[in-house]
């Protein structure tokens, strides 16, 4: 690895065999209790990306540079086993260890998404949600779920679709899972108010019909008030949800897969893995922002 910057980043892709497309760079963040790295990389590498899985350490030594990359993703998992909290000592770490670079990354106008876990830390951290452009105070927090256990299950989500978010552009209902004990977005409710005024809220739990949650039980896993699952930071680059985008990169990872594709065949439509999966969209939209801004 030659100063830090990923060998996937060190070469051209081409598209139709004609004109070279610069590489989007992507760090994935792995580490301490952290485990969806893997997944995270190929659903990346899927959306079209050349994503570089990066030990925490590695970011901090300075072995590998965070200015080589164009989006940092902060994966899920139960980063030092969240024994303080969830994200907490990661956001504590970042902070105090290259807290400047990430404003820095950020301030040039690149892309920082947080799943699950990563959520967690930005929060702590205080990128999220970046409200006034003050990106170090803490003024959400994500906390223990509502029924007091661990969920492990798909949800429904609907977008604000009057969002600055650039992960879910173009996205209105979709379908994701979850799996978290600390999931409640809570704050005061000035706060939470001008979350929703700003449509930072950008991503929130519905029924299967698309109607809201209004808190129920498990349509809403956590009891997050307004069922709140993502914010975004006042510029949309900077984006935290609790589902996971990086789990539904294949029609198949839905566990209603077969039910669905026999349903669309008997509706004469064509099946739903003719079509890139809602998880895969999210990326793909911070992908394409990128090579757009170039």
């Amino acid at each position: 690895m030659r100063g830090g910057e990923p060998p996937e980043a060190q070469r051209s892709q081409k598209t139709g065999g004609r004109h070279p497309v610069k590489a989007v760079r992507v760090l994935v963040l792995g580490g301490y209790g952290l485990n969806c790295d893997h997944e995270t990389a190929y659903a990346f590498e899927l959306a079209g990306a050349s994503p570089c899985r990066v030990h925490i350490n590695s970011l901090i030594n300075g072995s590998v540079r965070l200015d080589a990359f164009q989006i940092l993703v902060l994966i899920g998992g139960f980063s030092w086993g969240d024994d303080h909290g969830a994200g907490v000592i990661q956001a504590v770490r970042l902070k105090t260890q290259i807290g400047d670079k990430i404003l820095e990354f950020v301030d040039q106008g690149n892309l920082v998404l947080g799943i699950c876990n990563g959520f967690q830390t930005l929060a702590n951290l205080g990128l999220l949600p970046g409200l006034d452009g003050d990106y170090e105070k803490r003024s959400v927090a994500l906390t223990f779920n509502d029924c007091g256990n661990f969920r492990d299950q798909w949800v429904n989500l609907k977008t604000d679709t009057a969002s600055p978010c650039i992960f879910t552009r173009g996205i209105d209902q979709l379908e994701l899972p979850v799996r978290h004990g600390e999931g409640k977005l809570y704050g005061a409710k000035p706060t939470i108010e001008r979350l929703l005024d700003t449509h930072q809220a950008a991503l929130r739990y519905v029924l299967p019909n698309g109607e809201p949650a209004r808190n129920r039980f498990p349509f809403n896993p956590n009891g997050s008030v307004h069922d709140i699952a993502g914010i975004c930071d006042p510029t949309g680059r900077i984006f935290g949800l609790m589902p996971h985008p990086e789990a539904y990169n294949h029609w198949t990872n839905h566990p209603d897969w077969t039910r669905n594709r026999e349903a669309a065949k008997r509706q004469g439509k064509p099946p739903p893995d003719a079509d890139i999966t809602p998880g895969l969209r999210m990326l793909q939209n911070a992908v394409n922002f990128i090579r757009e801004s170039e």
